[in-house]
């Protein structure tokens, strides 16, 4: 709702402003950087490489998650005939290894994030490279992204989008 009425603000400040601002030559374009991403050179390539990527990384997991699961199975299977201070010692020890499988979680899991923002960067870079050079040679002042669901309609001639594609697809 906070969202809705900060845009709602923002709408009716440039529609206040449009007419000062058509005197002074702004020209508005938006883009999708979602279907931009999507489509672009080198994308499918860096999302499929991710996948596999991701899928070492789990298999590098798998062990750890046989030997908790192994442990806690026993556990289960034993916990009757356990003395009080062997239940606390099997009860210690699979907390500790579920700890470190946590922790080994979160190490892959930033792993996995900066491994995806190296296969990523290039290609933004090269997309934003390719959206200024748009907005400069179409002397844009602003131009929008609506992936992100801050617009919530447009005239579809201000739409780069596919300008940007083109683009990119002719220069990859």
């Amino acid at each position: 709702m906070r969202r809705f009425a900060l845009f709602l603000a923002l709408a009716l400040g440039l529609t206040t402003v449009s007419p000062a601002a058509a005197q002074t030559g702004l020209k508005v374009g938006f883009i999708n950087s979602a279907v931009i991403l999507d489509q672009a050179p080198g994308a499918q390539e860096a999302a499929q490489q991710f996948d596999r990527d991701l899928a070492q990384m789990r298999a590098q997991m798998q062990p750890a998650t046989d030997s908790l699961d192994q442990l806690i199975t026993a556990y289960e299977a034993q916990s009757l005939t356990l003395s009080p201070e062997a239940k606390q010692r099997r009860e210690e020890e699979i907390l500790t290894k579920r700890e470190q499988l946590q922790q080994m979680a979160a190490n892959l899991d930033q792993q996995a994030t900066q491994r995806r923002a190296e296969l990523v960067q290039p290609i933004m870079d090269r997309v934003s490279s390719v959206i200024e050079e748009i907005r400069v040679e179409g002397g844009y002042s602003i131009i929008f992204d609506v992936a992100d669901g801050s617009i919530v309609a447009a005239d579809p001639s201000l739409d780069l989008t596919d300008a940007v594609l083109q683009r990119l697809q002719t220069a990859g």
